[in-house]
């Protein structure tokens, strides 16, 4: 069972500065349909305009994922982390038992568009960490590259919970083939263009829950940025 959600559908906030779509219930916004999917619970599409962003704040036990599609992002932390993240770039930051960060565009006329995932963890309380990996086209041009996952598998950066990221970028009449286990469950984000999966047409900001289909088929007649996330307990 496939069941789509189509990017006007979302939950919309426009500050000036940001201006964001929300996947699941977030801040301001909140819809009972959709608070979020198996372990994932946060799903943000940030666009930040030049000379902006987010002053410090604290999170506590989430997995956060920060995947840089346009633009620039400055990091910094209480641990003592400050990093630039770019397209192609992974960030995983482990809140654990409590952080502060701030995420700024530090460019003066460049726009910065990003994905903010959250993650329930498996585990509460934990020590804060951090990790950031790059990933280039050729690694993600027409297969599923694992970017985060359990025990960090294959290079991707890692996570505290039973989940798997892949990103892909599709050309011109490509596609990927994923297998779901047995009761897993997956949600597809569509980044950047558009997508077939399993039949259904998927543009830029869809996404879809996907339960009981043992194998997922996404084909692209044009281009596609797309996040797979293999989940359990759906």
């Amino acid at each position: 069972m496939i069941t789509l959600r189509k990017s006007h559908e979302r939950g919309h906030a426009h500050h000036g500065w940001l201006d964001a779509y929300h996947s699941f219930s977030f801040a301001d916004y909140y819809d009972p349909a959709h608070m979020g999917f198996s372990s994932l619970c946060v799903l943000n599409d940030d666009r930040i305009a030049p000379a902006s962003g987010f002053p410090a704040h604290g999170h506590r036990d989430m997995e956060i994922i920060t995947y840089v599609l346009e633009g620039t992002l400055k990091h910094q932390d209480s641990m003592e982390n400050g990093s630039v993240i770019l397209p192609g770039d992974v960030q995983r930051m482990s809140a654990g038992s409590g952080i502060t960060h701030s995420e700024y565009n530090p460019s003066r006329d460049e726009p910065l568009h990003l994905l903010q995932i959250w993650i329930v963890p498996d585990k509460t309380r934990i020590e804060p960490g951090y990790e950031q990996v790059h990933f280039t086209q050729d690694q993600k041009r027409n297969r599923l590259q694992l970017i985060a996952s359990p025990e960090g598998y294959e290079g991707s950066v890692s996570i505290h919970q039973n989940a798997y990221v892949y990103a892909t970028v599709l050309t011109p009449g490509q596609g990927v083939t994923h297998t779901l286990a047995t009761q897993r469950c997956a949600y597809v984000h569509v980044a950047r263009g558009e997508m077939v999966l399993n039949g259904q047409h998927l543009s830029a900001g869809d996404g879809a829950r996907i339960m009981h289909e043992p194998t997922l088929t996404l084909l692209t007649h044009s281009s596609a940025e797309i996040l797979l996330f293999d989940l359990t307990g759906c």
